[in-house]
């Protein structure tokens, strides 16, 4: 199944061969009902709009593709923006997968988190709880809570536009982007001048909306309690559950250097790690004499779990702002004035 879903994505990315073009040929029937059903969707979306949950702003962080473009750190910058102006943030995670969660409530231990498949419950309940404002993490599709501003996430190194699931990695198709607030290009990998023209695309798609650029850059090192420590060194086993894990091992090699001998161990995107899983990434670290090394989504999991290597690191993300930091800081005083 993992090859499977490789292959299916490397397909994504324009790789040649037969097998590729065999994948995009047999996905096609597939990805059109999935645009026609999404399409009916939001005819309906549109004929009945979500009514305002009254008593608290929302601010929603989405994308349209699956996984990877960064909607969790981008959710925890806003949160401390608003907490640098005085807001009262609450977090809603869609109850999916634990990871957003623990690292929400990691990041900010005094901001209530609510996990919860459905959001307009969630919101509701952070009001409840004294929230001023709720930042959806993962909220584009949820169309059935109304938002103040709603953010979507565009990765640079996604083809665009580009199809729709599963021939291609989007949820929606490209003409959504006019209901959005504003649209952030994320990069990993992918150099500054890709994202620069992925926004010139997306501005001829959704003329007139506030588009910026932010890198999710390698940062510092912590260990599984989330304390600072120094970077490993030596060989390493890397292991994710991401939605891309190749993206991971470059980013690791830029904060360790080329070369680096790292063996990389990918699990299905929000993989639910189990003490067996555990047991055999610590017996194969340790056979191998190397250092156990994870993103910070993988970290708050694995640290759950026995038996727990003293010597794990975790690699955290930073963001830096390419462009329109400024222009999203006026979308976001935006929201908190109407909450005063």
């Amino acid at each position: 199944m993992t090859s499977l879903r490789d292959a299916v994505e490397r397909s994504w990315t324009g790789e040649r061969g037969w097998k590729f073009a065999a994948l995009l040929l047999l996905t096609a029937p597939l990805s059109w009902l999935w645009g026609a059903v999404t399409a009916w969707r939001n005819r309906r979306h549109d004929r009945r709009p979500a009514t305002p949950i009254e008593g608290i702003r929302v601010i929603s962080i989405g994308n349209l593709a699956v996984g990877g473009t960064g909607k969790t750190p981008v959710s925890g910058w806003v949160v401390d923006a608003l907490l640098r102006r005085g807001s009262r943030p609450g977090v809603v995670v869609s109850g999916y997968g634990e990871d957003e969660l623990l690292l929400h409530r990691r990041w900010h231990p005094d901001v209530p988190v609510f996990a919860d498949r459905d959001r307009a419950s969630a919101v509701g309940r952070a009001r409840a709880a004294g929230a001023e404002v709720a930042v959806l993490d993962d909220g584009f599709q949820h169309r059935s809570v109304a938002r103040d501003l709603d953010v979507v996430l565009l990765a640079a190194e996604h083809p665009f536009p580009g199809h729709v699931m599963p021939r291609g990695p989007y949820r929606e198709p490209p003409e959504v982007l006019r209901r959005a607030s504003a649209v952030v290009i994320t990069r990993r990998t992918a150099d500054v001048d890709v994202a620069r023209q992925l926004a010139r695309s997306v501005e001829q798609v959704a003329p007139g909306k506030v588009v910026a650029g932010v890198a999710l850059l390698p940062g510092r090192w912590v260990d599984a309690g989330g304390h600072d420590v120094a970077p490993p060194s030596g060989p390493l086993l890397a292991v994710c559950a991401v939605a891309r894990p190749r993206t991971f091992e470059a980013q690791l090699r830029a904060a360790v250097g080329e070369g680096t001998d790292i063996v990389l161990r990918g699990f299905p995107d929000h993989h639910d790690y189990s003490e067996a899983d555990m047991r055999r990434i610590v017996a194969e670290a340790e056979q191998g004499r190397r250092t156990l090394v994870s993103t910070e989504k993988d970290g708050v999991k694995l640290a759950r779990l026995a038996p727990t290597p003293p010597s794990m690191c975790v690699l955290c993300s930073r963001i830096h702002w390419d462009w329109g930091e400024d222009a999203f800081d006026q979308l976001l005083d935006s929201a908190v004035e109407e909450s005063e």
